[in-house]
């Protein structure tokens, strides 16, 4: 008899259920029809998770709740990843925008700087020569 394998019993049960599953109940039920122990269901459930998330069959709704891709039409579940790549491409053209400002940031706090060692030098110049005419 041929085993079949976590992911296999998962899309049968969610395929008989005709509705969402949440990931916790799923991983309940595939390792109890697998006859895991609990310390075996615990150190498989990692492997079963990531399986489950790269399985084209299976998609995520959020909240951790997992259903089957052929119940939803291709424009509800399709991610455009040019879409993905634009939002990095803005994040980084922000980060470049922020990095150019705290450039100048410190560029302009010296040259402040320069400018009040400057001020305080004729300062005390010009308190040398109040001194003088009194």
């Amino acid at each position: 008899m041929v085993q079949k394998s976590n992911l296999d019993i998962a899309y049968e049960l969610v395929l008989k259920k005709k509705s969402p599953v949440e990931f916790a109940k799923l991983w309940q039920e595939v390792s109890q029809i697998q006859g895991y122990t609990e310390d075996e269901a615990k150190a498989r459930v990692g492997k079963f998770y990531t399986n489950l998330s790269l399985d084209g069959r299976f998609i995520t709704l959020g909240e951790n709740t997992w259903d089957l891709r052929e119940r939803y039409i291709f424009e509800k579940v399709h991610i455009d990843m040019n879409d993905v790549y634009r939002d990095v491409e803005e994040d980084e053209d922000v980060d470049d925008l922020d990095e150019e400002e705290d450039s100048y940031r410190e560029e302009e706090d010296s040259d402040d700087s320069a400018d009040r060692n400057e001020s305080d030098e004729e300062s005390e110049e010009d308190n040398d020569d109040y001194e003088e005419d009194y």
